[in-house]
C-alpha cells in the first residue's frame, strides 16, 4: 500500500514561490523533487489564496492539536468508566471480611471396630 508523504508548509511555500517567480518550470520542479505537477499546482493555488501564511499554519496546527486532545480526553473517559466497572465487579466478588467462611463437610466419620478398642 502506498504511503502518503507529508511536506512542511515552508517547503510548499518555497516551491510555489519558485514557480511563480519564473525561476523554474512546473515540470522542472516536479522532476527535481519527485512530486506530481498537479500537487505543485494545488500548492501554488493555495499559496495565492494565502493559506501558507504563518498565522494560517499556526491556526491549523492548533486545530490539529485540539482534535488530538479531544480524542485523548474521550479515551481517558472510557478508561475511567472501565476501571470503575471493574472495581465494582471485584468488590462484589470478594467475600465479606466479617462473615465466617462456610466449610462444607461430608458425613460424620464412624469409628471402625479396630479403632474403637
Amino acid at each position: 500500500m502506498a504511503r502518503h508523504r507529508t511536506y512542511p508548509v515552508a517547503f510548499k511555500r518555497q516551491l510555489a514561490q519558485e514557480y511563480l517567480s519564473g525561476q523554474e518550470t512546473l515540470h522542472g520542479l516536479a522532476r527535481r523533487h519527485d512530486i506530481s505537477r498537479n500537487l505543485i499546482r494545488i500548492w501554488v493555488e493555495r499559496y495565492q489564496q494565502g493559506r501558507f501564511d504563518d498565522e494560517v499554519e499556526a491556526a491549523e496546527l492548533l486545530e490539529e492539536y485540539e482534535a488530538k486532545i479531544a480524542a485523548l480526553e474521550r479515551m481517558v473517559g472510557r478508561q475511567a468508566l472501565e476501571i470503575e466497572l471493574l472495581k465494582k465487579g471485584l468488590a462484589s466478588s470478594r467475600p465479606r471480611t466479617n462473615a465466617t467462611p462456610s466449610v462444607v463437610t461430608g458425613p460424620a466419620v464412624s469409628l471402625s471396630p479396630k479403632d474403637a478398642g
